[in-house]
């Protein structure tokens, strides 16, 4: 009995010393501070970051380098900067310092300073440097990008730009403060108004700065915090605007069985900042309307309130794409594919929900070279070769056809091939669009027949093209007579006749509205989403803005629309 007791008590007292060397250790773990070490395989080097005394090292080394060429290296630091501070001392004695003591401990045991880099520095580690000791991180989530947009208006979402390695944007923390008062310049006085990635100011932010504090993770692993300050204050956003009301039809996400599609010319910023544009296109709109800082705060406010499943967008400036929309519409679940037009600054880019759709391949062309080069349309490249000043026209059009194929996630069989595109603009330019289109068709129906057989079509894009036109006949009717008006559309000097066939049966989704473009000198449609009604059915077509709305600044773009285009946005049943 005794000798149970004295055991029992020996375990309780075992335990307890335990219990507390891990307490302690644990304690100690956490306030050691951080060496990040960044080492991937594939690549040559190695990083080792800390901070000594006040100062960031960073240092790049090779990853097949013994440690103790790294190590060295730390102490030498070491040494320079005592006797730089030393010599900086009036009257003080001259002396040389002695080296810190330093080495890299795994499991309390030390490296041998013959390891490679590579093997060497292993998370977990710890660095001895004198009296200080760093706990090494190797990759942990990281941010390699992390930006807030310059400009930001009440109602309208703040997306930040974040790029983030080892890591996932999706498992990382994000925490929103905004001033209490104007230029308090306190910072106690901030206040926590929001925890997720995207945060909207209100009207009584007007006139503050917003902070963004966000933390890169990745499952239980996160890294090191950043912190954004926004460069201005919220402003005053325009009140109500023209996509307001067609959102209270797209509150919802749509279910497996449908798609939501958006086709919209966003306008240029290249285009909106021209003369011409200020002057004669657009005059009755406010200039600071026209900037892209105002009008990237429209776009990406409207387009993530349509909750869309594809996304087709014309007219986009690649640092558009890349800057603005793709972060805004990546924290709204969208991934996104971009074209530039060759010698332009803006092309094509197609959104999709990654949580119902996986990107497998894009055929995207410049249908003036697959014209010229691919033989599948050699028959009409001979005849367009009849007429020289029409060949040479087509030849120097840089027009691109974006083609993405896209996969159902919940059924695996649905594949869709999505056609986007802006063709040709020229009002006389009737007979180029006819050719254009008909590259394109040939082109998509190759792709469904030979490389994806069964993907159903969905073409959008800005076509240029009336409802009149031979385009809209060829696509809607199925083919186009070798008399059609449009191919002497700039006169006899650039005509040919040729009759036109579209290999696929074609609607359009959204009917023909009556404008999807209204400026001063023009009102029209021009735009369309063409499906095949065989593959997938109309369920809903989102209603247009009313010609009040439009009209309430004369016409578009204006202060409450950021382009002189009106997104196309229809509901479709997969059958």
């Amino acid at each position: 009995m005794l000798t149970r007791v004295s055991f029992s008590t020996n375990v309780k007292l075992l335990f307890s010393v335990l219990t507390h060397r891990n307490f302690l250790t644990t304690r100690f773990n956490m306030n050691m501070e951080r060496c990040v070490v960044r080492c991937v395989p594939c690549e040559s080097k190695l990083t080792i970051s800390f901070n000594l005394d006040g100062s960031n090292k960073h240092m790049l080394r090779e990853q097949t380098e013994p440690l103790g060429k790294v190590l060295s290296r730390i102490a030498n630091s070491i040494i320079k900067a005592q006797n730089k501070a030393k010599k900086s001392k009036a009257n003080e004695e001259k002396s040389k310092s002695e080296p810190p003591e330093i080495s890299l401990c795994v499991n309390e045991t030390r490296v041998p300073e013959e390891t490679v880099n590579a093997d060497a520095w292993q998370d977990g580690a710890v660095l001895h440097v004198g009296h200080l000791k760093y706990k090494v991180e190797l990759n942990p989530p990281t941010f390699t990008l992390c930006e807030l947009p310059s400009s930001l208006m009440a109602g309208f979402p703040v997306c930040p730009k974040l790029e983030v390695e080892f890591g996932d944007l999706k498992e990382s923390k994000f925490r929103w403060f905004k001033e209490s008062s104007p230029k308090s310049g306190d910072q106690d006085s901030w206040k926590e108004v929001g925890q997720e990635r995207v945060f909207t100011p209100s009207n009584l932010d007007i006139g503050l700065k917003v902070m963004l504090k966000c933390t890169p993770g990745n499952g239980s692993r996160f890294g090191e915090p950043k912190e954004l300050l926004s460069s201005g204050v919220v402003e005053a956003g325009p009140g109500a605007c023209t996509f307001d009301n067609r959102h209270m039809f797209t509150q919802k996400l749509t279910d497996e069985s449908s798609l939501r599609v958006v086709s919209y010319n966003i306008l240029a910023d290249i285009y909106a900042q021209t003369d011409l544009s200020k002057t004669v296109l657009y005059p009755y709109c406010a200039p600071y309307a026209l900037e892209m800082d105002y009008r990237q705060n429209l776009i990406k406010k409207e387009l993530s309130g349509y909750n869309a499943d594809i996304v087709c967008l014309q007219e986009v400036d690649k640092g558009v794409f890349v800057d603005s929309l793709s972060p805004a519409l990546d924290a709204f679940g969208l991934d996104g594919v971009f074209r530039i037009k060759e010698r332009q600054h803006e092309g094509l880019a197609t959104y999709f929900r990654r949580s119902k759709l996986k990107l497998l391949e894009q055929y995207d062309v410049m249908l003036s070279e697959a014209l010229t080069t691919d033989p599948l349309h050699q028959e009409l490249m001979e005849k367009v070769s009849t007429n020289g000043n029409l060949k040479e026209k087509i030849e120097n059009r840089s027009t691109m056809l974006q083609v993405t194929i896209l996969q159902s996630l919940c059924d695996p069989s649905r594949i869709l091939c999505v056609g986007n595109t802006h063709l040709y603009w020229h009002p006389k330019g009737g007979n180029v669009r006819l050719v254009q289109m008909a590259v394109a068709l040939k082109h998509m129906k190759q792709v469904v027949t030979e490389k994806h057989p069964g993907a159903g079509l969905i073409f959008s894009g800005d076509f240029n093209s009336t409802p009149s036109s031979g385009v809209l006949q060829l696509v809607c009717e199925g083919s186009v007579p070798e008399n059609h008006d449009d191919w002497a559309s700039n006169g006899p000097e650039e005509q040919i006749q040729v009759g036109l066939t579209n290999p696929f049966q074609l609607a359009s989704a959204c009917g023909v509205p009556a404008y999807t473009n209204y400026v001063g000198g023009f009102q029209g449609c021009l735009d369309y989403i063409f499906v095949e009604p065989s593959v997938l059915q109309v369920e809903q077509v989102i209603p247009l803005p009313s010609l009040q709305e439009i009209t309430t600044c004369v016409a578009l773009p204006s202060v409450s629309h950021p382009s002189d285009h009106i997104a196309l946005v229809c509901d479709l049943k997969w059958k």
